[in-house]
């Protein structure tokens, strides 16, 4: 099973850039989107003719936040929230049945600059982890997303200069720190132990070009479904975003 993230940041623009070509030719099985800015979408001919829907989670205020699920597995079921309008009324998760395995699409809070909703922030980790552990008692789960935190310094190219900032605060690291010890894993790290590949990179001063970015998203799994995980990864070549797709490969 082939599964991909991607924070778009639009999913209209990020047709207009080629996003219904990429998925044709990766063929993920499923594919969470993140920051789709969009109440609706019309399914494109082209996915529907290779066995995917599309769910989708919509804000309530036009051109904000949202998250959309694509899938070509027969028999899933999609539900919408986090049980908590705060958030709900952001479309910032949705939950996917997927047989033997629960997938959660998720796009978590920006603190902000001036740290204004880092309560926020970590009210939405606190119910994702209560969330998780819920699941976890039924079966297996695989949540993905733009967590917008940067987990280590290994995960931020500039960590001095960024210590406290939006991102990178004490509170958010330590939150997504919780997810780790409650037995979540960080997929990307079984398979890489080193800095300097990231996922977002600011579109000043040629960020992405000099490398100089954050890990901000991630494929986190149940420690029970390691074995089956062959591959996790940063599509970083791919463009269209600001962001770069993640890709988990499942046995």
């Amino acid at each position: 099973m082939k599964l991909i993230s991607w924070n778009v940041n639009g999913i209209r623009a990020a047709v207009r850039k080629g996003l219904v070509q990429f998925i044709i030719k990766a063929k993920p099985d499923i594919m969470a989107v993140q920051e789709v800015k969009s109440d609706y979408f019309d399914m494109p001919s082209e996915l529907s003719e290779e066995g995917y829907r599309c769910f989708i989670n919509p804000a309530k205020k036009k051109g904000y936040s949202g998250t959309l699920i694509f899938s070509r597995i027969p028999g899933i079921s999609v539900t919408n929230g986090i049980g908590d309008n705060r958030f709900d009324d952001e479309g910032r998760l949705q939950i996917a049945d997927a047989g033997d395995i629960y997938f959660v699409n998720a796009y978590f809070p920006n603190s902000q600059r001036d740290l204004a909703r880092l309560g926020f922030k970590t009210d939405f980790n606190r119910l994702f982890l209560e969330l998780m552990v819920e699941l976890q008692e039924k079966k297996p789960v695989i949540a993905c997303g733009d967590f917008n935190v940067a987990h280590t310094e290994l995960d931020i190219a500039r960590p001095r200069e960024n210590e406290g900032t939006h991102g990178f605060t004490k509170e958010e690291r330590e939150s997504f720190n919780s997810f780790i010890e409650a037995g979540l894993v960080d997929t990307f790290r079984i398979f890489t132990k080193e800095g300097g590949h990231y996922s977002w990179w600011s579109n000043m001063n040629n960020a992405r070009k000099k490398n100089i970015g954050w890990r901000i998203d991630y494929f986190i799994a149940s420690l029970s479904l390691v074995p089956r995980i062959t591959s996790s990864t940063i599509l970083e070549d791919v463009m269209g975003s600001d962001h770069a797709p993640i890709q988990l490969i499942v046995t």
